[in-house]
């Protein structure tokens, strides 16, 4: 039985191929970008499954504010691990670990030449790590060779991973590796004494190379404040195993008792409540920084998973639509089988046959085309995440379900409606006659509720777009064209090569300008903060306080305004600092020249009072995510490590960049001669800000010209079938004299009332959504009315199209071919 409904499906198949090719890409294209979406949200969501009782591992973070301002840090004291160990109950486990800083330029390992091979030198080394056997009880690693009790007890013996360890030592085995000599940054010696095997499953502790915790205590390592509760180092990180059945409130609370044990000192400006971060959330929480920088969006996995059931729901309501209007087609097979005695049962089974059919074949066709989508999307794609129908058997179950889910909303109520026409009717070529068919009522719903579906996608790309060109174009306070960045060795045994660089630069025709600073004027990372203090009065009022060092030519180079006072004296030591408007607004001062003159407490690093000597107009230092925060500017010969270029314009068609920047890295050769040289422009630096936001609307792009052509096939299924409803109508108001541009404006009208319904429907629904997206942003483009009408605009214009072509071909029809059936 079963053969024949298939042979029966594929016979049907064959002589309407068209019709079958539109329905089968109509559901490949929903159930291939479904596939894609489902890596993309399994991926992050199986992070950090793999740990033992990983339900029980925690990271101690802290919550704190300065004079009202809220703060995260992921950071601890360096003391506190010791203490948490000795005096808090209900701990399995106490693992702490330091993230390895490098400065700008990196981290740099260098192999001695061994034997029959050159001196290796492996610039911008990522994932080191101090860490201890501790750290190795709470993440499970596979020992290839050493092991976590010897391998980390002594200063300098290293753990590498397994692929670390073959880039370092290319030709020698596992064991012949054990006891090798690196250096890292050209000074520190460190000896091989344990391998591991790579973490294959999704992690954020992606460490490659692991330095003893012991090296900390050395003068090459020691970090400032190592013994200091007052100083808190976001590498500083600390995460716990609880004992089972202990509670993490309970253990938070007795961790902030114990910093309040040891930090004596007070500070009515200043609150600090330590908190435990599930291990399940360090993956999620951009609020505290990560060790992978890859940060999972839960909102975004959210709209994704919407994404695929819209595209889903838009393939199956197509698929309705076109199955349904074609049924003119099978009235006559519909009427013989039943008259031959086919019961509704077995028609229902036939038809429900070839929407799986139909469906399966649309899924093989989906595993072609999800390759196809990854390679497109390959900037939105996680580097880790990949596509191997053998290797997931999650893929072939999660595509079991979609195939059965989808056949069962696709295929059911068409097979009802066509199983369900009258024998005597549908004979007569009167199949719309019958009760069953005679609805259209739902048809039209799901058309209505596909365009409100490709009305928000194209609405919220445009909201999206606007809030990226705004991003990129808006006045950062500085400016950002033309300008050109780089690092100085952060370990120069010299000390002021910088300044011969400098000045060698300086001297090259194509450079209009250069400073030497601690940070460019915006960049993601790498700025300082500081707690400065102020008495006005009676009342001290305390700020944590952002803080850059350059020299005086930064303000010029960048065209940031000095609002009142003047620019910093160069200086070896800080002697005086310039201010951001939003620093004097809180120290108090409504006019900022108010705030020339006056003393500010820096006891960092000894520095004692320094006047201000200026106040600089605000400028963004990161994204338009982050508000402005208070900013102080000073000189410290010793922080300047970043070369800020400013170029001349072009003016011999292009090549005069290029050619200052190639006399750029000859001078960087000649002064560092065993560094490697890398620079940012800093235009592609803020650009670089927004590549999430610029990845989701590549998305909604991609995601909107989907659901734009499943609904317009949508669309079309209910123009054919009104059209064939109404075919004796037309031809009679034809022979009284209807002109074509009257019957199809008569046509369209429905339908374009249909578009304008969903619009009225999609627009409160998407000012919502993109409302709460916004308020993501400190700054962000106003929701403007002219958005919504151009997204209703756009979907009209296409609606038009679609209903001209069918219906003018339903006007032009010889109206003697439709009456005389009758």
């Amino acid at each position: 039985m079963f053969k024949n409904y298939f042979k029966t499906a594929l016979r049907h198949f064959w002589r309407h191929k068209f019709f079958s090719l539109v329905n089968i890409m109509g559901l490949a294209i929903g159930i291939s970008a479904s596939i894609v979406i489902y890596l993309l949200v399994s991926y992050d969501f199986n992070f950090d499954k793999f740990e033992k009782d990983n339900s029980r591992i925690y990271r101690i973070v802290a919550n704190y504010t300065f004079s009202g301002v809220p703060n995260k840090n992921a950071g601890v004291p360096y003391p506190m691990a010791n203490a948490v160990r000795k005096e808090i109950a209900g701990i399995e486990t106490v693992a702490p670990f330091v993230l390895m800083q490098g400065g700008f330029n990196g981290i740099t390992a260098t192999v001695p030449a061994q034997k029959g091979e050159e001196r290796a030198q492996f610039s911008r080394q990522e994932h080191v790590v101090f860490a201890g056997a501790d750290y190795f009880n709470l993440i499970q690693y596979k020992w290839l060779a050493g092991s976590a009790k010897t391998s980390l007890q002594q200063p300098y013996q290293i753990v590498l991973s397994l692929s670390n360890a073959r880039l370092y030592f290319p030709h020698l085995s596992v064991q012949e590796m054990m006891g090798k000599e690196v250096y890292f940054n050209d000074t520190v010696l460190t000896i091989v004494t344990g391998i591991v095997q790579d973490i294959e499953a999704n992690t954020d502790f992606t460490f490659k190379t692991f330095i003893s915790a012991p090296s900390l205590e050395t003068a090459q390592f020691k970090p400032y404040g190592w013994t200091k509760w007052n100083s808190t180092d976001p590498a500083s990180q600390l995460c716990i195993k609880l004992s089972p059945g202990m509670s993490a409130t309970a253990v938070a609370t007795h961790v902030t008792k114990l910093v309040a044990k040891y930090y004596k000192e007070k500070n009515a400006n200043v609150t600090t409540t330590y908190l435990l971060q599930p291990l399940s959330d360090i993956h999620f929480n951009s609020a505290y920084t990560n060790f992978n920088g890859h940060i999972g969006s839960k909102p975004t996995l959210y709209g994704l998973l919407a994404i695929a059931a819209f595209l889903l729901l838009l393939a199956a309501i197509n698929f309705i639509n076109l199955t349904t209007a074609q049924a003119s087609q099978r009235a006559k097979e519909i009427g013989v089988r039943k008259t031959l005695g086919s019961s509704k049962k077995q028609l229902m089974l036939q038809f429900l046959s070839e929407t799986f059919l139909l469906t399966l074949a649309a899924a093989l066709l989906s595993l072609a085309l999800t390759p196809l989508l990854l390679k497109i999307f390959s900037g939105f794609i996680p580097q880790g995440l990949h596509f191997n129908l053998f290797q997931q058997p999650g893929i072939i179950l999660f595509l079991l379900v979609l195939v059965i889910v989808v056949c069962s909303l696709a295929g059911f109520y068409p097979a009802v409606v066509l199983s369900s026409f009258n024998p005597i009717l549908v004979l007569k070529k009167n199949i719309f006659g019958s009760k069953t068919s005679g609805s259209a009522s739902l048809r039209k719903t799901l058309t209505v509720a596909q365009f409100v579906i490709a009305q928000i996608f194209i609405i919220a790309t445009i909201i999206v777009g606007r809030q990226i060109h705004y991003e990129l174009t808006a006045d950062m306070g500085f400016k950002k064209d033309a300008i050109l960045y780089f690092g100085t060795n952060y370990n120069d045994p010299v000390g002021n090569r910088k300044f011969i660089l400098r000045d060698k630069v300086a001297a090259l025709p194509g450079v209009a300008m250069v400073s030497l600073s601690n940070t460019p004027a915006s960049n993601d990372g790498g700025i300082r903060g500081a707690a400065l203090k102020f008495k006005s009065g009676n009342k001290e009022i305390e700020t944590d306080v952002k803080v850059k060092f350059a020299d005086t030519n930064y303000i010029r180079l960048y065209q940031m305004k000095l609002v009142a006072g003047t620019n910093l004296p160069n200086s070896d030591t800080i002697k005086a600092v310039l201010i951001n408007e939003t620093y004097a607004r809180a120290l108090g001062f409504k006019d900022p020249q108010q705030a020339v003159g006056k003393f500010i407490t820096w006891n960092d690093w000894g520095v004692g009072n320094v006047p201000i000597v200026g106040v600089l107009q605000d400028f963004h230092l990161r994204s338009f995510y982050e508000e402005i925060a208070p900013m102080v500017i000073s000189s410290r010969v010793n922080d300047h490590l970043t070369l800020n270029i400013a170029l001349k314009p072009q003016t011999d068609g292009g090549d005069a960049w290029s050619k200052t920047i190639a006399g750029i890295q000859k001078a960087y050769k000649e002064v560092f001669p065993g560094d490697d040289w890398n620079y940012s422009f800093m235009d592609e630096t803020i650009a670089k800000y927004y590549s999430t936001e610029k990845n989701v609307s590549a998305l909604l792009t991609w995601a909107t010209a989907l659901s734009i052509f499943i609904s317009c096939l949508g669309l079309a299924g209910l123009v054919i079938y009104i059209t064939n409803q109404r075919t004796k109508e037309i031809s009679i108001r034809k022979v009284v004299g209807a002109t074509v541009t009257q019957l199809v404006t008569l046509l369209s009208k429905d339908f374009l009332k249909l578009v304008v319904i969903a619009f009225v429907i999609a627009v409160p629904v998407t000012w919502w959504c993109a409302g709460v997206w916004l308020q993501t942003f400190a700054y962000r483009t106003p929701l403007s009315w002219w958005i919504f009408a151009s997204g209703g605009a756009l979907m009209l214009v296409i609606a038009f199209i679609i209903l001209s072509v069918r219906t003018f071909k339903a006007a032009v029809a010889n109206p003697v071919n439709s009456l005389k059936t009758e």
